[in-house]
């Protein structure tokens, strides 16, 4: 278990996220080697699997909290061997 730093802007580092919820949520994120701020991101976005994740488009996956380009590239990696896309914008 982490030590909670004082003065800290991150809610882990403060000790606020239970991080064993996390672990029970993304086993597949996990599999693919994404680091930790990326598996949270996405799991807090309630996108779990792949299937989830075409549903949602590139902008928006990019656009969240923890999501960097290096897990992007796994991500897009990833979707690409199973034959799966990002979604697209609709209006």
């Amino acid at each position: 278990m982490r030590k909670a730093t004082k003065g800290s802007r991150c809610a882990v580092r403060r000790g606020e996220v239970d991080l064993a919820s996390y672990a029970a949520l993304d086993n597949v994120w996990r599999s693919l080697g994404l680091a930790a701020p990326a598996r949270r991101a996405l799991v807090d976005a309630k996108i779990l699997t792949l299937a989830a994740l075409s549903r949602r488009t590139r902008a928006s996956v990019s656009g969240l909290h923890g999501m960097g380009p290096s897990a992007l590239k796994v991500l897009e990696r990833e979707m690409r061997r199973k034959g799966v896309a990002f979604g697209t914008a609709t209006r």
